[in-house]
């Protein structure tokens, strides 16, 4: 009965929670803040040694090549401040900018060669897509995506020599008058290197192509199916502009490859003959490594640096999809 009427009093109410536990939510230790601020402790510790290499191998040797790009070192002795020197006499070493030419000649092979064959094949394997040859194929196109450039550079070496798969095959058809040494000729060499760079970058932008093609609505194929649209058009006004953003992956991807290519034209020509086949990184490494002009080489890497800026930056802002 006196619990009863102690409960039936007006005056008298129970306090849900004392006032120290909205105290201790706030604390630190305690409540959600607590918990955020954890969460923002781990986050930050999976970011620290990441942002720790990326400063160590990215941030510091893009500084120390600025840095030495002003100054003419041989790798070892005292280095001399040259200023501006190493720039200007980019333009005077015509050897120095006929390698960026060839670079920007071999975005051709490297880039707009794989886009637009990897566009059509993937276009052609959606159609069949369920058949055993689409899948096969698209396999075979992938697989020189996975082999080593070192390795692909030897294998099209021996089959691009006086004696190999490509002239034999030209003089089984009867074109034996136009086969030569396709690396070994200066009015081929770039050619026959951009030719390996196309043959390996088509199965990745096949892969990219083919994967942002089957996000496509098939309902939308359909309706341009019923309002008379043929294959072309259909290719046009729908899977074109549909895969926007996978063509600027795969052109910016490409590019980059071209602007940067080394493992290729190293093993294949060595950068010859007559330095026709020349690029900017081969470049950079003999000036650092048998030149020993490091302030040189900096110099060039830093314009190379910024000519793939300048190339790269514009195919992101012409290929970015419109909200």
């Amino acid at each position: 009965m006196n619990r009863m009427r102690t409960a039936a009093r007006p005056g008298r109410r129970e306090v849900a929670a004392p006032a120290s536990t909205s105290l201790e939510a706030r604390r630190p230790g305690g409540g959600g803040g607590g918990a955020r601020l954890r969460r923002g402790w781990v986050a930050l510790g999976l970011v620290v040694p990441a942002a720790a290499f990326y400063v160590a191998f990215v941030l510091r040797p893009l500084v120390l090549t600025v840095q030495y790009s002003f100054y003419d070192w041989n790798g070892v002795g005292a280095a001399t401040w040259v200023g501006v020197g190493n720039y200007t006499r980019l333009v005077d070493k015509p050897e120095l900018l006929g390698s960026i030419v060839n670079a920007l000649e071999l975005i051709i092979y490297f880039s707009f060669v794989p886009v637009i064959l990897g566009l059509l094949t993937a276009a052609t394997i959606r159609k069949f897509a369920t058949s055993r040859l689409a899948m096969v194929s698209r396999t075979v196109l992938f697989l020189p995506q996975v082999i080593p450039l070192v390795a692909a550079g030897i294998m099209w070496t021996w089959m691009l020599a006086t004696d190999g798969v490509v002239n034999e095959l030209m003089r089984a058809v009867g074109l034996g008058s136009v086969t030569r040494a396709w690396l070994g000729d200066t009015s081929t060499a770039l050619g026959a290197v951009g030719v390996i760079g196309a043959w390996v970058a088509l199965g990745l932008c096949l892969l990219l192509l083919l994967s942002g093609m089957t996000k496509i609505d098939p309902a939308l194929f359909e309706a341009a199916r019923i309002d008379g649209a043929g294959a072309v058009r259909e290719f046009f006004a729908i899977t074109l502009p549909s895969v926007r953003q996978e063509i600027g992956v795969c052109v910016t991807v490409t590019v980059i490859a071209a602007l940067a290519a080394f493992d290729i034209v190293y093993i294949s020509t060595q950068g010859g003959p007559a330095n026709s086949t020349l690029v900017p990184g081969l470049e950079i490494y003999y000036l650092g490594f048998f030149s020993r002009e490091v302030g040189q080489a900096s110099a060039l890497a830093v314009v190379f640096m910024a000519l793939v800026l300048a190339v790269v930056l514009p195919i992101q802002r012409l290929t970015k999809e419109e909200d």
